[in-house]
């Protein structure tokens, strides 16, 4: 099959290839619980035909890397991420291209005639763009899953460290869990922009519970109360459990200077204190 060919067939029977394809996809959407309507189906699968009949004028084999492809490309990019975020899996989404490889074909071998080694070229070449284009499709989704993903392990991680206002001036930030890199920064860019935001003059870091302090999770800590010393804030850091002492001592980290306490209620005493108030008020 020479360039022109596919385009021809295409644009000579677009109509009759998308009306076939449609109606395959909206058969095989029978088993995904209505997640896409039939005509939102209908509208990508003619917008990606036209597309093909113009990109396919240029195609060489199954390379669609160039310039004349990135409309398609970025077509193919958005039904990913909408088919992410309707709950597709990745093969079903593959198979919004495969399946319009049994129209096609069809087309071809009636465009073919008897001339079998046209069609088996026409066939042939047809494949290898398709199966490009099916490819592309499924690394375009797992693209938009790992976002998707990231996004939502940064909102799950936001949401388990929460800044608490607990008098006016003092903020708290209850800790539960492992404290990792990730987590770290995610308390302190929270912790930081809560600080702005009030004009909190202490804010106490709760760890009663973080289950187990090493060297890593101690460096995190410190680095928080720098960021908050920089930002013109004191720290205090409670929930101090002797097991949790005798481990930083152990370690050999140097915490003078950071001001700690057993539990939350003895934080928040002092921090009261150092701002010249009282629960009493």
């Amino acid at each position: 099959m020479t360039d022109a060919t596919m385009s021809n067939v295409l644009k000579k029977s677009g109509k009759e290839i998308h009306a076939a394809w449609a109606r395959d996809l909206a058969s095989s959407q029978a088993a995904s619980k209505g997640r896409i309507s039939a005509a939102e189906l209908h509208q990508q699968a003619g917008e990606f035909i036209e597309l093909l009949s113009t990109a396919s004028e240029h195609a060489r084999g199954g390379d669609i890397t160039g310039g004349d492809f990135k409309p398609i490309r970025d077509f193919l990019d958005g039904v990913s991420r909408s088919r992410v975020q309707q709950g597709f899996s990745s093969d079903e989404t593959a198979m919004f291209i495969f399946s319009l490889k049994k129209p096609v074909f069809a087309a071809l071998r009636s465009d073919a005639g008897k001339d079998a080694d046209s069609l088996a070229e026409q066939v042939w070449k047809a494949t290898e763009l398709l199966d490009a284009l099916g490819l592309h499709t499924v690394k375009a989704y797992q693209k938009s899953r790992e976002e998707v993903i990231n996004r939502q392990q940064r909102e799950m991680l936001e949401l388990s460290t929460p800044v608490v206002k607990l008098w006016e001036g003092i903020l708290a930030i209850p800790m539960i869990g492992t404290l990792d890199s990730a987590r770290t920064q995610v308390v302190m860019e929270t912790l930081l922009n809560k600080v702005v935001e009030t004009g909190a003059q202490i804010a106490i870091l709760d760890i009663t519970g973080v289950p187990t302090v090493d060297t890593l999770v101690a460096q995190h800590l410190l680095k928080t109360v720098t960021a908050l010393r920089l930002m013109g804030a004191e720290c205090i850091i409670s929930g101090v459990r002797p097991q949790i002492a005798q481990t930083i001592v152990h370690l050999g980290v140097d915490l003078q200077g950071v001001t700690t306490k057993a539990n939350l209620a003895d934080a928040l005493a002092l921090a009261l204190k150092r701002i010249g108030s009282s629960l009493k008020n």
